[in-house]
């Protein structure tokens, strides 16, 4: 083990979005929560999640695939960079998923002949499609004289189980912090290293009703009747957000088998992702495309501390208007009777970056930028240099 000095880092994050709706329910509503007696404003862990994520894999240049869509994937990448004939493609990928443990789904009745999905979703690094299609190009002799019928079992596939599962096991930096839960395979799930809280207002909010219409160019233009083309109504909200995000330095770094240089870059991304990713819902039309008014970081040993409970009460705003400083100002005093609490149990290292905000003594040293706050955390956690 890594002689690191902190078991987590957490990121604790004040943001205030616009009017947006960053991640809707099953009807295109506003998530919420019930939060001190109010309706608050909610943004999923999932949603979030998923927006650093896709940061993440643009930052550092490694992709990883979430999919039930495993043939697909495979047929294509054996038709466009293997130059196989589609129908053989389709075969080969076929027998790929079915070979697999997740097991597989033959196509809906009317669409015979169509793509197989495995029975589960996947989720494996990007490379992993080359390397099952490398399997199918061993096996190809085999594959041209195989049979696709609906009723193909795994029994029948004309790829060895135990080579196919071998590669739904691999797993890169971006499986390794989020986890993966793979039951079907054995030895394939893995321990997610990071932690996400669903995003919360730290006050009060209303979801309001934007009702629109769109407009016929050449009604319009024409002049020759009234009304529009579409008429609509979709739900918003805007409020200031509370974010929790925790690395798990340990699990990372059991992750990684005690490589401590690899845990710093990925450490180091990842909380550059956590802070600067955004949901992506409604973009189009709302681009809620905010940055955090104020983000404090916290190292420490014993165990994660949330400071959700500083917003229990709702934040009201000054007469003046802004929940903005208020919600810090709240984190702060939280954030200092905590630490009184705890004592020596304390973080091993604070410090907070933000747009204006001075004299916050619950919440370490202010340093210049995010850039500064990521490193000092890391630093902190994982120490350059540290014997494995």
């Amino acid at each position: 083990m890594s002689q690191h000095q902190g078991h987590f880092i957490e990121l604790h994050i004040v943001q205030s979005i616009p009017y947006a709706n960053l991640n809707r329910d099953d009807t295109n509503s506003v998530k919420t929560v019930q939060f001190g007696g109010v309706n608050r404003t909610r943004v999923s862990s999932q949603s979030w999640k998923r927006a650093m994520r896709l940061r993440l894999q643009t930052r550092i240049g490694t992709e990883s695939v979430r999919t039930r869509r495993l043939s697909e994937r495979i047929e294509r990448h054996l038709v466009e960079e293997r130059g196989w004939p589609a129908e053989l493609a389709r075969r080969a990928a076929t027998h790929t998923v079915v070979a697999s443990s997740v097991g597989a789904e033959p196509p809906k009745k009317g669409d015979e002949g169509g793509p197989w999905s495995s029975a589960a979703m996947v989720y494996v690094p990007d490379t992993a499609v080359g390397e099952l299609a490398d399997l199918c190009e061993e096996h190809r002799a085999v594959l041209e004289s195989a049979k696709v019928t609906k009723t193909l079992k795994q029994k029948d596939a004309a790829l060895p189980t135990d080579r196919v599962d071998a590669v739904l096991r691999t797993r890169n930096g971006i499986i390794n912090l989020f986890g993966r839960m793979l039951a079907e395979v054995s030895e394939a799930k893995v321990d997610g290293a990071v932690q996400v809280a669903h995003a919360f207002s730290t006050h009060e909010t209303d979801t309001e009703i934007d009702y629109f219409s769109a407009v016929d160019d050449v009604t319009a233009s024409w002049g020759d009747t009234t009304g529009s083309a579409h008429m609509g109504h979709a739900e918003h909200s805007a409020g200031v957000l509370y974010r929790y995000i925790v690395v798990d330095v340990r699990d990372l770094l059991t992750n990684l088998n005690d490589d401590a240089e690899a845990a710093r870059e990925l450490t180091t991304s990842f909380l550059d992702a956590a802070l600067l990713s955004l949901p992506q819902a409604k973009k189009g039309s709302t681009a809620p495309h905010s940055i955090p008014a104020l983000a404090h970081v916290a190292v420490r040993e014993d165990r994660p501390v949330s400071y959700a409970s500083a917003f229990e009460r709702p934040v009201r705003a000054p007469r003046d208007g802004g929940h903005t400083e208020p919600s810090v100002a709240a984190l702060d005093a939280y954030a200092l009777a905590v630490e009184k609490l705890l004592g020596s149990k304390g973080p091993l290292h604070a410090a907070h970056a933000s747009i204006d905000f001075k004299d916050l003594a619950g919440l370490g040293n202010r340093v210049e930028s995010f850039e500064t706050l990521i490193h000092g955390a890391v630093d902190a956690a994982l120490p350059s240099g540290a014997a494995a």
